[in-house]
């Protein structure tokens, strides 16, 4: 689906990525994570042309993203961040329509039939039919994500792109929007890209993780590869225990306080 080969690219010549390589398999869900200012939404916009690369390539589906247009871009390829400013207050609806501005043919200034099914299918596989004519700004924030998660898919893309869909949101509305875009991968085929802080989401929920540090690959591999104590202490320099979930078998990280390690340190 995607190949990254040799990228390098920052902001006013400072190099934020240097030399990142990697490839996304079709159908796969790839967690980017890794400390604070690492790379990890650097990385996001260089997929999505916001940044030129200084070196290297992007390749999605065997073609430079260089050479492609923006709106042949964002058919394929859709965006999710974790939060959003809305100065206007609008119905859900209408916000989920314009994931179908990509589609739209030449003069073309409003929805077609089709735009709208296209529309009501996102709402109804992200489960946010249900308040389709209520205003954005009356829903709570993780309605508000489920309804941004629609809009995109309404893009019909191969690939979603999700920066930290989960800040600010709690537990409950975390599980329930990871939950959707697992099903989404494993039941409508598409190829998902996934910025995480929390590890233990990223471990659960993604088949591969890339660990950024000092905006280059630390360490890339399933789960169980990646999340290992010696790996986590060197780039984030905090004392944690690992432990297997015993359900899904996949790494479970448990912080250690300081309390708890002066503790430890006089036993």
């Amino acid at each position: 689906m995607l190949e990254v080969e040799n990228l390098t690219c920052g902001y006013n010549s400072k190099f934020v990525l240097e030399d990142i390589s990697f490839k996304l398999n079709r159908k796969e869900i790839l967690g980017i994570i890794g400390p604070n200012g690492c790379g990890k939404t650097t990385l996001l916009r260089a997929i999505t042309k916001v940044l030129k690369p200084q070196k290297g390539r992007i390749l999605l589906e065997g073609k430079d993203i260089q050479k492609v247009n923006f709106r042949e871009l964002a058919k394929k390829v859709a965006v999710v961040s974790g939060t959003y400013n809305i100065d206007i207050n609008v119905k859900t609806e209408e916000i989920v329509l314009l994931g179908r501005i990509p589609h739209r043919h030449g003069l073309q200034f409003f929805e077609t039939q089709h735009d709208e099914d296209i529309a009501i299918k996102a709402m109804t596989l992200t489960d946010t039919i249900k308040f389709k004519e209520r205003f954005i700004e009356n829903l709570s924030a993780g309605e508000r994500q489920l309804v941004f998660i629609a809009c995109a898919m309404a893009q019909e893309p191969s690939l979603l792109l999700l920066d930290e869909p989960t800040s600010h949101l709690d537990i409950a509305h975390q599980v329930q929007i990871l939950d959707l875009i697992k099903r989404l991968n494993r039941d409508n085929g598409l190829s998902v890209i996934l910025v995480l802080h929390d590890l233990n989401l990223a471990s659960e929920y993604c088949d591969r993780l890339i660990l950024l540090n000092n905006g280059k690959i630390f360490k890339i591999g399933i789960p169980q590869e990646v999340l290992t104590y010696s790996v986590i202490e060197a780039v984030y320099n905090t004392i944690v225990i690992v432990q297997e979930n015993p359900f899904s078998k996949k790494p479970y990280i448990l912080i250690v306080s300081e309390v708890e390690r002066q503790k430890g340190d006089t036993r």
